[in-house]
C-alpha cells in the first residue's frame, strides 16, 4: 500500500491518514500548557496507560483477538519498552526544556531514520526522488527548529556561534527530543515484526499500557506534586492528549504502518511540527520566523515528493520512451531518403545486320 494522498480517491481515507499527526501536533501544544503545573514522568503515563485500555475495549468491540503465546508477548514488550517507556519519557523529559514546536521539530526527524531502517530490513524502494524529499524534509525541518543565528552563520552572514550554544543545545532539552525520535523510528520498524504474531491494533493498546506502567513506577518514586495542582483545564487538555493524541493516533498509525510503506507514512510525520508550531502559535503566542516560514514550505514540498516518487520516477520513464519513440520516424526517413533507388532509363537497340 502506497501513500499517495494526492491521488486518493476517497478522501476520508486521507483524512485518516493525515488525522494521527495532525493530533499529535495538537496534543504537543496542549502537553506543553499542562507542563508547568504537573510532573513529565506522571504525564507521560497519562498519555500512555488511559489510552492503552481505550484502545483494548475498542479492539474487543471490533472482535480482534489478543495475543496469543510468549512470541507475540515478547515482541510487544520489546516494542512497548523502545516505543512507549522510551519514547513518551525523552518526549516528556525533553518537551519540559524546549518549546511546543521545537520539540516536535526534533522528534519529527524519524522519517529519515525509518526509510534507512526499512532499506535495510524490508528492502523498500526510496529511489531519487524518495532521498531528495527527505532531504527538503530534513532542511525544513532545521529552518524550523534551529536558531535564526545558526543558519546565518551556516550561510556565511557572519554571525558567530560559540560553544556555549551547542553546550545549551544538548542540556535544554533538544537532545532528548533526538533520542525520542530514535525511539519512534525503532518502534514504526518493531510493529511489523509484532504484527507477524498479534493485531495491530491490540498489540497497539497492549504496548501502550506495558509501556506506561515503568513510566508511573519512575515518576512515584522520582517526583512529587504530580496532580495536586492540575486544574480543571489541564485535565481537559490532558484528556485531549490521552484521547484523541495517543488512542486514536496511535492506533491509526500503527495500523497503517503494519501493512503500510513505512517510508511513505513516516514521511508525514513531517507534518507534525507545522501543525504544532501553527498552534502554538494561535494558543501559546509562539511567533514563527520568516526562516521558520521558509521550512514548512520545505517540508510540504518534502511529503510530496516522497509520496510520490513511485509517480514522478514513473512519469519521467516515460517522457524518455517518448522522446525515442519521437526520434525513431525521423531515423526510419533518412535512412528511407539515403536508400531510395535511382531509376535509369534503357534505351534498347536495334539489333545491327551485318552484310
Amino acid at each position: 500500500m502506497h501513500l499517495k494522498i494526492s491521488a486518493s480517491r476517497f478522501p476520508i481515507a486521507s483524512l485518516l491518514l493525515i488525522a494521527p499527526f495532525f493530533l499529535w501536533g495538537t496534543a504537543m501544544v496542549a502537553m506543553k500548557g499542562v507542563i508547568p503545573h504537573t510532573t513529565p514522568l506522571f504525564m507521560a503515563g497519562v498519555r500512555l496507560l488511559p489510552a492503552g485500555i481505550l484502545i483494548l475495549v475498542a479492539a474487543a468491540l471490533m472482535g480482534r483477538s489478543q495475543p496469543q503465546g510468549w512470541g507475540a508477548w515478547l515482541w510487544i514488550t520489546l516494542f512497548a519498552l523502545v516505543d512507549g517507556t522510551l519514547f513518551q519519557g525523552f518526549l516528556a523529559e525533553g518537551l519540559v526544556r524546549t518549546s511546543a514546536g521545537l520539540g516536535s521539530v526534533m522528534i519529527d526527524s524519524q522519517p529519515l531514520a525509518v526509510a534507512l531502517l526499512s532499506l535495510w530490513l524490508f528492502q523498500e524502494r526510496i529511489g531519487f526522488w524518495g532521498w531528495l524529499g527527505l532531504g527538503l524534509g530534513v532542511s525544513g525541518i532545521s529552518l524550523i527548529g534551529l536558531p535564526d543565528e545558526w543558519i546565518f552563520h551556516l550561510l556565511g552572514s557572519g554571525v558567530n556561534v560559540t560553544i556555549g550554544n551547542w553546550q545549551q543545545l544538548f542540556a535544554s532539552g533538544e537532545w532528548l527530543m533526538l533520542l525520542a525520535a530514535l525511539s519512534m523510528a525503532v518502534g514504526t520498524v518493531l510493529i511489523r515484526f509484532v504484527c507477524r504474531y498479534a493485531d495491530p491494533v491490540v498489540a497497539t493498546g497492549w504496548h501502550m499500557i506495558i509501556g506506561g506502567l515503568p513510566l508511573w513506577g519512575a515518576s512515584s518514586v522520582l517526583e512529587s506534586q504530580q496532580w495536586q495542582n492540575l486544574v480543571t483545564s489541564d485535565w481537559l487538555a490532558l484528556g485531549y492528549a490521552t484521547i484523541f493524541g495517543s488512542a486514536i493516533a496511535y492506533g491509526l498509525f500503527f495500523y497503517f504502518a503494519s501493512s503500510g510503506n513505512l517510508t511513505s507514512l513516516s514521511s508525514l510525520t513531517f507534518l507534525t511540527p507545522v501543525f504544532a508550531l501553527l498552534f502554538g502559535n494561535l494558543f501559546l503566542s509562539e511567533v514563527l520566523s520568516p526562516l521558520q516560514w521558509m521550512g514548512v514550505f520545505l517540508t510540504l514540498i518534502s511529503i510530496y515528493l516522497i509520496n510520490q516518487r513511485d509517480n514522478l520516477a514513473a512519469s519521467k520513464k516515460v517522457t524518455l520512451a517518448e522522446a525515442t519513440a519521437n526520434q525513431q520516424p525521423i531515423l526510419e526517413a533518412s535512412n528511407t531518403q539515403k536508400l531510395s533507388p535511382m531509376t535509369l532509363a534503357v534505351r534498347e537497340s536495334e539489333p545491327e545486320v551485318l552484310p
